[in-house]
């Protein structure tokens, strides 16, 4: 949750820096963080998603079926 208000707060910062007409390579600056912070995100809860989720599955013999679904997620997100 800290992570997504940083992120949050970015986004708002970018906002404010478009608004005040700021130098374009600063606000691409700005936008290139925000989206190394939310693929951070993302790795996190992938790893949560595996340690949980998938591990669950697989000992209730759903394993094929979820790591199915994780490996399609994780070529939208590779994009």
């Amino acid at each position: 949750m800290n992570r997504l208000k940083r992120i949050e707060g970015q986004v708002r910062g970018i906002q404010k820096m478009v608004e005040e007409d700021r130098y374009c390579v600063d606000i691409l600056v700005q936008i290139s963080a925000i989206q190394s912070a939310l693929k951070n995100v993302g790795f996190a809860v992938t790893e949560r998603h595996i340690n949980h989720c998938v591990s669950d599955a697989i000992k209730q013999g759903e394993g094929a079926e979820t790591i199915e679904e994780l490996m399609t997620v994780l070529k939208q997100f590779s994009k």
